[in-house]
């Protein structure tokens, strides 16, 4: 353990340095959603692509038809160690409105808090901050000797607004980029005390269902009752997808859905997760969904269907009598476990057009579908990992689910054939894409100290 101690000390000595480096970065306006700073995206891609090639890392800076790319690969001490590739993000959500920010969101500073001290500024939590942490280690381990493994980083800078470049730089650099497995920072922590490891991800389906019938609007006083209303038929599909248990009734929809651990059950009811407050944040108070399932089991491990958005007849203010001819509603389906996208999707369209009364016709529009991710528990990064965060945090790490999808982490199991370790030190309360975003000093300074850790812990 000399060596990791010597990585930790160097970590630790370098704080000062480190946050004037992130500092830098955080100075950086790489929005990227606006055309207006394209040339502030590819001076943070040039900032990092220096500060990786200072770290002896191959480093470039690669163009898109986007924002750009930087790669970096670095050689292990040893050929026979495993090699890793690490993602981040170094584009930011815009700052509006600024008129809600204290200070300028591209001037970052430490300010005092209750919980301790935290840095604030756009992009500090997602992902600048985060991908820092991991830069720092990789920093202390060259400085002392070297790192304990092959590394390559893939930094992009269209993460904000959905990827567009990342499958075609993906497929175009498949060689490249495989590894035997890749490191995700864009994630949390349990809570300030304790570390996490997403193990799960829900996969989606998207679905937008319209139904029609006469081939106009109708008065509601001449034809009600004797014409056929959409948004009657779309209200009983709707309220058919569920039973009295909060089952979704479409045929299939449970295959490949399957229990998780006992263990890792009852580590979930470990957590104390307040579900009434959970609820209550939000102004609710009573759980719904599956009946006898716990709130975290539903939105970690339980696949869902809910309904996004319905459009049908006069919208506008006061009263008009139509009878619509049309009615349209969007769902989202979120899966898990070994559930099929495609046959999710198409038992759904069966299903409304099975629904469909005389003089009815559906129409319907895909927005997209992914399956569900999951690390093995059994998997032995997941355990070398889980130790490495418990010797850096004394606690042992949750092992979370995530109700929502990463697409990078679906792109690299279907495009890249690897397994994802998602560990981040963001917490819930930082703000992200909001005015005043935060990270929290702490996890900077013990983010880095514990991808340390992790790094050794992975090439022992």
């Amino acid at each position: 353990m000399a060596a990791l101690d010597a990585v930790l000390a160097r970590i630790d000595a370098n704080q000062e340095a480190a946050l004037g480096r992130l500092f830098r970065l955080v100075a950086i306006e790489s929005v990227s959603t606006d055309p207006a700073f394209a040339g502030e995206c590819g001076k943070a891609a040039e900032f990092l692509r220096a500060e990786l090639e200072s770290l002896g890392f191959e480093a470039s800076v690669r163009p898109t038809e986007g924002r750009p790319m930087v790669v970096a690969h670095a050689a292990g001490e040893r050929p026979d160690v495993p090699h890793l590739l690490f993602y981040g993000h170094y584009d930011v959500q815009p700052p509006d409105p600024l008129e809600l920010w204290e200070t300028p969101p591209f001037e970052p500073r430490i300010v005092e808090a209750e919980t301790g001290k935290r840095i604030v500024g756009r992009g500090v939590s997602d992902d600048k901050g985060q991908l820092m942490t991991f830069v720092e280690a990789a920093r202390a381990f060259r400085e002392t000797g070297g790192l304990p493994c092959r590394v390559t980083i893939l930094l992009e800078g269209e993460e904000e607004t959905g990827s567009p470049s990342l499958p075609a730089f993906l497929a175009a650099n498949k060689p490249e980029l495989s590894a035997d497995l890749a490191l995700v920072c864009d994630t949390s922590m349990w809570d300030r005390k304790t570390p996490a490891i997403t193990t799960m991800l829900r996969g989606l389906v998207l679905e937008e269902a319209t139904i029609e019938s006469a081939d106009r609007d109708l008065h509601s006083g001449m034809f009600g009752s004797a014409a056929v209303n959409p948004i009657h038929v779309l209200a009983k599909i709707i309220a058919g997808l569920r039973d009295d248990a909060g089952r979704i009734t479409l045929p299939g929809f449970y295959d490949g859905v399957a229990e998780p651990p006992e263990e890792i059950v009852e580590r979930w009811r470990a957590l104390n997760f307040d579900e009434k407050a959970f609820l209550g944040a939000v102004g609710l108070s009573t759980p719904a969904g599956e009946r006898g399932r716990s709130a975290l089991e539903m939105i970690w491990s339980r696949p869902a269907c809910d309904v996004n958005g319905i459009a049908g007849g006069y919208q506008g203010e006061g009263s008009k009598t139509v009878l619509p001819a049309r009615a349209s509603a969007k769902f989202s389906f979120r899966l898990v476990g070994g559930q099929d996208p495609q046959k999710i999707a198409a038992s759904f369209r069966d299903y409304v057009r099975a629904s469909l009364p005389p003089d009815c016709r559906a129409s319907f529009v895909s927005h997209g579908a992914s399956p569900a991710l999951a690390l093995p528990f059994s998997s032995e990064s997941l355990s070398r990992a889980g130790r490495a965060l418990q010797a850096e945090w004394g606690v042992e790490p949750a092992l979370i689910g995530s109700g929502g999808s990463i697409p990078i982490v679906g792109r690299f199991k279907s495009d890249l054939r690897m397994d994802t370790l998602m560990i981040g030190f963001a917490l819930d309360d930082d703000r992200i894409h909001s005015p005043n975003e935060k990270y929290e000093l702490n996890s900077f300074h013990k983010g880095a100290r514990s991808w340390a850790r992790v790094l050794h812990a992975l090439s022992l």
